[in-house]
């Protein structure tokens, strides 16, 4: 009912007795309405009963009842009229964010459109004239803007209404006849489009940027829970390793302790002997000096001369001016000691620290299988690519440009050009063979050097009883026993290839400061087969992993 009332005009709910808003419409037979109260008075002092509009005389004075209809229209009407009288005597300010009205002097109520002939902003009751007077009917308004000369041509001082792609600016229709003349123009509209779409365009990227720095605070935080990792790991091991070096020197403390303390027992012992035999003369000798007593107080002759003999010599003793208490002596005992702890402690650490440097190694542990597309011919892999040899039969095969055609080499499949990675390899029972890793672009079809310059970081076996790292020249290293199997570490970017002694879990040898700037695959040469003494293949194993 309210927004039919607002659609209708005024007249058309005003009494045309009282000039006022209907209450209480009743409607005639002719099809006019008036207020209840109003019809009946005006036919009460008229005494006829007529239209007072359209003059038509009733004979009988008519029974009405009220246009429901009408009266609740009506009603909804002469509220929003009292509500548009109480806006424009009072109207409410507008907020700091919005645009006000310019001709309102006191309060300056919220703006409904703006003007852009008259550069003014005008509230419900001041925008009327625009919406009624015909000359004013063809101003041009907007939606309400503040600063509205800046929407102006600051040299023809009219609205700005095209666009100039040619000097990327906001321009006027007059504009296009001087400065901007044989310029490209565009509607505003038009250009606001296009602005849109780079708008769009660039917020899309920005996006993409905002997700890849996302994913890149993921990299970096989970860099930082793996650095946790190693943390953790590090400390764990220093206090196993401190521990035992701990233990190691309080049990050398325990064996020196107990050295010095069987020596002491041993000089106790001798000398308890040695008081033991004295004892045991000071009572002879004391026996001795009282016969001698009672003999020199006797003064019978005959009996003195007849004991003389007897008792005059003293009892046999031993020589005690060359007898002495072997002291024990410690001079020395301590430096020996802690000698022996230095070097003791050495080895312990060392074995130790090889231990747990393993251990974190094996962590970056990758699954390696040997790619047929790269063998030699006379090599035989075994069916899960975790094994090869070389047999005495060059087998036919196609001669593609991965296959090495002039050394018994193949290459594992996996490729790595960033990160860390690991493989161990049982050698047990071979007399020859080589493995490390290699760059891609090695040659395959001639002869090369097992060294870093021809792109190979390489250790092996020869002759049997040699153990070398293929370092251009070759370094020959410290092996005590056969090796059974060997660990591969690479760390490309440290620009590291080290290589590891697994059941002593001791390191090798390491090639370090080397600079990898293409793919590197593991290499694997199970050398030739000598009458089949070199017949135990290579074994890529799987890595087990120690407490």
């Amino acid at each position: 009912m309210a927004s039919a009332s607002i659609l209708l005009s005024e007249e058309q709910f005003l009494c045309s007795i009282c000039l006022d808003v209907f209450t209480d419409p009743i409607s005639t037979s002719c099809g006019h309405n008036y207020c209840n109260t109003c019809i009946t008075h005006y036919w009460n002092t008229s005494g006829v009963c007529q239209c007072p509009l359209c003059k038509e005389t009733f004979n009988m004075r008519p029974k009405f009842s009220v246009n429901k209809v009408l009266s609740e229209m009506a009603d909804q009407f002469r509220k929003s009229k009292q509500q548009r009288q109480t806006s424009s005597t009072n109207p409410e300010p507008a907020e700091p964010d919005e645009v006000s009205c310019d001709v309102c002097t006191e309060t300056k109520p919220k703006a409904l459109k703006s003007c852009l002939v008259c550069l003014t902003s005008y509230c419900d009751t001041h925008l009327e004239p625009h919406l009624k007077l015909p000359g004013l009917k063809r101003h041009k308004l907007i939606d309400p803007v503040k600063n509205l000369e800046d929407i102006l041509c600051k040299k023809h001082d009219r609205p700005l209404e095209l666009f100039c792609k040619t000097d990327h600016m906001c321009i006027c229709q007059f504009c296009t006849e001087s400065d901007h003349k044989l310029h490209i123009t565009v509607s505003l509209k038009e250009a606001y489009e296009g602005k849109k779409a780079e708008l769009g365009k660039t917020e899309a990227e920005v996006q993409q940027m905002i997700q890849e720095r996302q994913v890149r605070i993921q990299e970096v935080r989970h860099s930082v829970e793996l650095s946790k990792k190693d943390a953790d790991r590090e400390t764990a091991d220093s206090v196993q390793v401190f521990t035992a070096l701990i233990r190691c020197i309080e049990r050398s403390q325990a064996e020196l302790i107990d050295v010095i303390e069987e020596k002491q027992k041993t000089t106790e012992k001798q000398a308890e002997g040695f008081i033991k035999e004295l004892q045991q003369e000071i009572t002879e000798l004391e026996k001795r000096s009282s016969e001698l007593k009672q003999l020199l107080h006797t003064e019978d002759h005959l009996h003195l001369l007849q004991n003389f003999t007897s008792i005059n010599s003293p009892p046999p003793t031993k020589d005690w001016t060359k007898v002495n208490v072997h002291q024990s002596s410690h001079v020395g005992t301590l430096r020996t000691a802690v000698a022996q702890l230095e070097k003791t402690l050495s080895q312990e650490m060392e074995k130790y620290l090889h231990d747990a440097e393993l251990r974190r190694i094996q962590q970056y542990e990758v699954d390696v299988t040997l790619d047929p597309d790269t063998a030699y011919p006379k090599l035989i892999l075994s069916g899960d690519g975790k094994q090869v040899s070389c047999g005495n039969i060059h087998k036919n095969l196609p001669n593609n440009p991965e296959r090495f055609s002039f050394y018994a080499n193949v290459f594992g499949k996996q490729s790595f050009s960033s990160g860390r990675f690991y493989y161990e390899v049982w050698v047990k029972g071979k007399t020859g063979w080589s493995l490390g890793v290699a760059r891609e672009s090695i040659g395959r079809k001639r002869g090369l050097t097992l060294s870093p310059k021809d792109g190979l970081w390489t250790i092996g076996l020869s002759n049997g009883n040699e153990y070398k790292a293929r370092a251009g020249p070759d370094v020959v290293l410290p092996v005590r026993e056969k090796l059974q199997k060997v660990g591969v570490f690479v760390d490309y970017e440290e620009g590291l290839v080290s290589f590891y002694d697994v059941e002593t879990r001791v390191h090798l040898y390491s090639f370090t400061g080397c600079t990898f700037t293409e793919k590197l695959y593991p290499f694997f040469r199970p050398c030739l087969n000598n009458d089949g003494k070199n017949s135990a293949p290579l074994i890529i194993s799987p890595v087990n992993h120690t407490d």
